[in-house]
């Protein structure tokens, strides 16, 4: 299996990111400073050799990695593509709901009211069982069915990947804080968001993976 590096990018800044709303798979369009950071990451980006690019299939992720390649050295060469693996957690009921409302409704009752204190006293994988728990369809991804999601994502990259090949993916704010939570390889705070469109590496080897630098902003 090959050794590769996945330049992991959050998305431009949406309208619902600028309304504090829950956004999972829910999907709004990037809002105009979402687009004017993307195309920031875009020239900083310009010259990495993608071997091959993908989003999720959320538009917001789509126009993002669209807007980075277009820039890039390889742009005649590699067609972003879309891997639905990596998607935003599914957020069920909670969708669209005002972000902190929602989280103190879904932690409240574990002695937390925020998403922050969800994390630092039940870790970052309670936060997803809890969503589902409190939600009165139980349709929110809990960590089990979460991870295997993105683990089948992994495998696809897998399938496609080299040696020595630097790809692209272009997730979500709590995907990539998730990934960085299970494969820190480093001191990284991850009650702290990864910011729109910064870049977060992370090294995969024979099947596992490494987070080596999370929430880097690309100016």
């Amino acid at each position: 299996m090959a050794k590769y590096q996945i330049y992991m990018v959050r998305h431009g800044r949406t309208w619902f990111n600028r309304y504090n709303k829950m956004q999972g798979w829910s999907d709004t369009p990037l809002a105009p400073d979402g687009v004017e950071v993307a195309k920031k990451a875009a020239q900083a980006l310009k010259d990495v050799d993608f071997k091959a690019a993908f989003s999720s299939d959320a538009r917001r992720a789509i126009d993002t990695c669209k807007l980075i390649m277009d820039a890039n050295v390889n742009a005649d060469k590699v067609q972003p593509q879309k891997l639905m693996e990596f998607r935003e957690q599914f957020y069920g009921y909670f969708e669209g709901m005002n972000s902190p409302e929602a989280w103190f409704m879904v932690g409240q009752p574990h002695g937390a009211s925020t998403f922050s204190e969800i994390i630092a006293k039940h870790g970052l994988d309670a936060t997803k069982d809890f969503m589902k728990e409190a939600d009165p369809f139980h349709d929110a991804e809990n960590a089990e069915e979460y991870w295997t999601r993105l683990n089948r994502g992994f495998k696809k990259l897998d399938e496609i990947a080299q040696d020595g090949d630097k790809i692209l993916l272009v997730s979500h704010g709590t995907t990539i804080r998730s990934i960085t939570d299970r494969y820190n390889a480093g001191d990284f705070d991850v009650t702290e968001s990864p910011r729109n469109s910064s870049l977060t590496m992370l090294e995969r080897d024979d099947g596992f993976n490494r987070v080596t630098s999370y929430n880097q902003m690309l100016d």
